[in-house]
């Protein structure tokens, strides 16, 4: 049965997983938490090995990227930076069709520690490239880790090709062992859903339908709508069925690990077997994980509005205009992690005059509705990644 099981493709066996996990939290609800070490053991496995993924690879490529060999990253980024304000717009127009209101008494979370305006955005950014190379791979700061990556590479160009061979059969090591990872992923998501059935459930969220509704409703549109829109422009071609594929392998794996930087090693497997580059995907897959995050646009817009309808705070078009702008700008600061994008909700909110203490009320209920609006928002991040740069690189 395990051989047989071993044969399925890894979605096939993802899904076996999900409907096992969804089956041990309704009929053995008591049994789920003892399950939980399964999804952290490999959610940990994949959060330790991203860092040096990173590093290795992007250097590696970068070290042996050969003249003449573009590598498409330039207008992989402007779909990046288009596909994130295109997701903003669309918040504020779901937001304009669907008001929503919330309620504003939860006790702020006083342990919370905001970015206080964009400019600290920028400073971060600013001081997260010149972080210490160990210290950015100990803590996980990609911004650190690709600059350094990036200017190690750009030095190892004029080493010796024995030095660059090395580079090589080290970035493939780290690969080897990236899918043994992988390959643990069904076992992993299956403790996951157990436990988020069995301990969160839709109870939590019942008082919030009508914004979950927004803000994932908002999402499938960006995923089902927006993005096929932008990849047929590029490709000219039906975008549909690389849609699907990033969504199904890419989305899912995405969804339950709720995060971008932990889904890097799934997208690279992804745009390898799609056909991609590898001197184009180990730069901009990592990036896109750092910095692409159409999802988290629509997180900090949809909140932020939901703020300003409850307050009575009346928004012209100007302002919504530069709601996208901010929003898509402060969601390429936002953590590769679970919840990253919602500490930057204060941000947004900054811009309607709103204090700190009600906009950290608001980080708080997006906390309670994290459950699946993180979920959903890392699916969307994640796959919009892969299926940027396979539709850039392919056409």
């Amino acid at each position: 049965m395990f051989s047989a099981l071993m044969r399925l493709s890894l979605v096939s066996r993802i899904i076996i997983a999900i409907i096992l996990g969804i089956g041990v939290a309704v009929l053995f609800p008591n049994v789920a938490p003892y399950l939980s070490l399964l999804g952290d053991l490999f959610i940990k496995a994949l959060k330790s090995v991203a860092p040096i993924l990173v590093f290795v690879l992007v250097l590696a490529s970068i070290a042996n990227f050969k003249v003449g060999h573009s590598a498409n990253i330039k207008p992989i980024m402007a779909m990046y930076a288009i596909g994130m304000f295109l997701a903003a717009l669309s918040a504020v127009t779901a937001s304009i069709l669907f008001p929503s209101t919330l309620f504003l008494d939860i006790p702020t979370q006083t342990d919370l520690q905001p970015p206080g305006s964009l400019i600290e955005i920028f400073k971060n950014l600013l001081l997260s490239f010149v972080a210490n190379p160990i210290t950015a791979i100990g803590e996980a700061n990609f911004i650190g880790i690709l600059a350094w990556a990036v200017a190690l590479g750009v030095a190892f160009r004029h080493a010796s090709d024995t030095s660059k061979v090395l580079l090589t059969d080290a970035a493939n090591a780290v690969n080897h062992v990236i899918r043994i990872v992988i390959n643990f992923a069904p076992i992993g998501i299956f403790g996951l859903v157990a436990v988020t059935f069995a301990e969160a459930g839709l109870s939590t969220l019942e008082s919030y339908i009508q914004l979950l509704a927004v803000l994932i409703g908002t999402m499938f549109f960006v995923a089902l709508v927006i993005n096929p829109i932008m990849v047929a422009f590029v490709t000219r071609s039906n975008p549909y069925p690389l849609v699907f594929t990033c969504l199904r392998e890419s989305g899912i794996t995405a969804f339950f690990t709720r995060s971008s930087a932990a889904n890097i090693p799934v997208n690279l497997d992804l745009a390898k077997r799609l056909g991609v580059k590898e001197s184009t995907a180990s730069v901009a897959i990592p990036l896109g994980a750092t910095i692409n995050m159409a999802g988290a646009s629509v997180t900090i817009t949809v909140l932020t509005l939901a703020a300003v309808n409850t307050l009575g705070i009346s928004v012209d078009f100007t302002t919504m205009l530069v709601l996208s702008v901010l929003a898509t700008v402060s969601a390429c600061g936002a953590s590769g992690v679970a919840g990253g994008s919602l500490l930057l909700i204060p941000v947004a909110c900054g811009l309607f005059g709103i204090s700190s203490d009600i906009s950290m009320q608001v980080v708080a209920i997006g906390m309670v509705i994290s459950v699946l609006q993180d979920s959903t928002e890392t699916a969307l991040n994640s796959s919009t990644d892969v299926l940027f740069t396979a539709a850039v690189d392919l056409n």
